[in-house]
């Protein structure tokens, strides 16, 4: 049972470029840092003493910031390549934080928000470019799963060791998220390898070649549009649920960190496995539609009449996982699969703007309807739209399916 295990995880993870490791091993830093953001809320309404709107409006900020970035990242990625651009956004943002630690004053933390986002977003577009260049072309998903591995170990560690640091100091957060940023610009600028001559190559792909844009296909646009609609329901998992888990069913800010850390736990021992053993059996479109649903199952969960608060907060993250497991991996090969070298840094900014509108959209929204609602409602109503983006999802698939079919 043992060999067949091991043998299991060695032929999930063979056959992926030196290239695509390194970006996996800098990428898991990256995550490790990403510690401060999702403690936002628990820091304005804790630390600063300010309400739960003013929570909402800060995290939104930070969300309007994020689709400049991204757009921006986006086009810089086609311009003059991924590695500059991850660079240049570690350090800046990372310096960013620092400064924002040191500062109380709410406007000036409004407008650092905005600008930390911008150039922290900007990494994404960039990031998600980079891994398809250094992917083996039959690799592509497991080279995403791979990375979301590195990612997800980064963010278990990280936001476990947050809710320890948010128990001793608030500001030690963006400290501590600022300095390991800048590391992984360091860390890119010395590992990952230049790709020679990008911008005189790109700028003759402009001239010589008809590059399609995002928003000149169809499908694409009517996919991000779901996919937005879809992420600003699941974004909330990380941004609205730990101060409900705070306020409302009374668990510190310790336990907090661990409950949320199972999610990249759980990603990081069993989804390069799940995704060697699936990819290939269904479309893309029909694991992004079953996570869909799993994701609706764990904000009902939080509605659920149940006095075991910590048992039922654990059971909401691992259905909530087992959802994003079967979802995000599937959507970045729908991404990639639209794109092709030449514009994919255009296409990865139309996917990380989803991520951005999101962040605007989420949880300024999500403190609204439960200040004015109740957290009962907001869950019910998050649930629904879940289950509405899975049939939005499966529309989709069969009119795809069917134009192939009369293509053929």
């Amino acid at each position: 049972m043992l060999k067949l295990i091991l043998n299991t995880y060695k032929s999930s993870f063979s056959g992926l470029s030196r290239e695509t490791w390194l970006l996996s091993i800098v990428m898991m830093f990256n995550r490790c840092g990403s510690m401060a953001v999702p403690f936002m809320g628990l820091y304005v309404t804790q630390s600063l003493h300010r309400t739960e709107m003013d929570a909402g409006l800060i995290i939104t900020l930070f969300g309007v910031g994020s689709i400049l970035g991204s757009a921006t990242g986006g086009k810089l990625t086609d311009i003059i390549g991924f590695r500059p651009v991850q660079i240049l956004s570690s350090i800046i943002g990372g310096l960013l934080f620092i400064v924002f630690s040191t500062i109380t004053h709410f406007s000036t933390l409004c407008i650092l928000a905005v600008v930390i986002s911008f150039f922290s977003e900007a990494f994404r577009p960039a990031n998600f470019t980079a891994v398809a260049h250094y992917a083996k072309t039959d690799t592509i998903t497991r080279s995403y799963s791979l990375n979301r591995l590195a990612v997800n170990i980064g963010w278990s560690v990280g936001i476990s060791m947050a809710g320890i640091i948010a128990s001793i100091n608030y500001k030690l957060l963006f400290i501590v998220e600022g300095s390991v940023s800048i590391l992984v610009g360091i860390a890119i600028m010395a590992l990952l390898p230049k790709v020679q001559d990008f911008r005189k190559k790109a700028k003759e792909n402009r001239i010589n070649m008809v590059i399609i844009k995002p928003w000149q296909d169809a499908f694409y646009v009517k996919f991000i549009l779901l996919t937005t609609l879809f992420i600003t329901c699941a974004f909330l998992m990380f941004r609205v649920v730990p101060v409900f888990f705070k306020e409302e069913w009374h668990i510190d800010e310790f336990a907090i960190g661990i409950i949320i850390g199972l999610n990249g736990a759980i990603i990081a021992l069993f989804e390069m496995i799940m995704i060697n053993k699936i990819e290939k059996k269904r479309s893309p479109m029909f694991f992004i539609i079953i996570g869909s649903i799993f994701f609706a199952v764990s904000y009902l969960l939080l509605s659920a009449p149940i006095i075991f608060h910590i048992i039922t907060a654990v059971l909401t993250i691992v259905t909530f996982t087992i959802g994003e497991m079967f979802v995000l991996p599937f959507i970045n090969t729908v991404v990639i699969s639209r794109s092709n070298e030449h514009n994919r840094g255009l296409y990865a900014a139309g996917y990380t703007l989803s991520w951005s509108c999101a962040q605007v959209i989420g949880p300024f929204g999500g403190f609204f309807i439960a200040r004015h609602m109740g957290y009962n409602w907001l869950w019910f109503g998050l649930a629904c739209v879940l289950l509405v983006c899975a049939y939005g999802f499966s529309l989709l698939d069969k009119k795809q399916q069917k134009a192939i079919l009369e293509a053929n």
